[in-house]
């Protein structure tokens, strides 16, 4: 049975016992982020094997990094800014369509999400319908400015606060905001024909 990681048991002291020799601290700092830091993989690469092995590597360089690492911060910052890396090296070596504008750049705008939202309804015209705003999401994601995806992406996929965000892409917490805030009315319009019909139903 998995146990919950205690917040009063910071990424400091769980780093500090691993590099004593306490294996299960390791295992701690996991299971506290495994699942955020997939979900943020799985929406870059959109390849769940894919994911799996960047996940394991990224936990690889955390374990390597330990002696190294400033101890009296939460890790998460620091663990997403390896996965984002890992993800654009691998977008690159794949040279996906979708992140075609990567090709030749590294910072911090380069980061093209992809927004794979889960499918959970049974019937076949439904799931046609999900689909269809499962594309046209991915689409208004991909088509917003590369300044804005990363933000987007962090705070949806990663439920990050603003200044985890400026600090795993390396900008002011208000910039994060202000990008997010600029991000939002230009998915609103992107996604509103899909809305469009729902919503005559319903005001008729």
């Amino acid at each position: 049975m998995k146990t919950t990681v205690s917040p009063e048991i910071t990424d400091g002291m769980l780093v500090k016992s691993t590099l004593a020799g306490d294996q299960q601290a390791f295992e701690m700092l996991v299971q506290r982020y495994n699942t955020p830091l997939f979900n943020f993989i799985c929406h870059c690469l959109g390849d769940y094997d894919l994911a799996c092995d960047v996940s394991q590597q990224v936990f690889l360089q955390l374990y390597i990094s330990m002696p190294t690492l400033r101890t009296g911060e939460p890790l998460k910052a620091w663990l997403f800014q390896v996965a984002r890396n890992r993800c654009l090296d691998e977008l690159r070596r794949k040279r996906a369509v979708h992140f075609s504008d990567l090709e030749a750049s590294n910072d911090d705008d380069d980061l093209s999400p992809l927004a794979i939202m889960p499918d959970t309804r049974p019937l076949p015209d439904e799931m046609a319908e999900r689909n269809d705003l499962q594309q046209a999401l991915r689409a208004a994601i991909d088509a917003l400015p590369p300044k804005f995806r990363s933000v987007v992406m962090l705070r949806y996929t990663s439920q990050m606060s603003f200044s985890e965000i400026g600090k795993t892409l390396n900008m002011p917490e208000a910039t994060a905001k202000t990008y997010f805030q600029r991000a939002r009315p230009l998915l609103r319009a992107a996604m509103s024909s899909h809305w469009k019909p729902e919503l005559q139903e319903v005001t008729a």
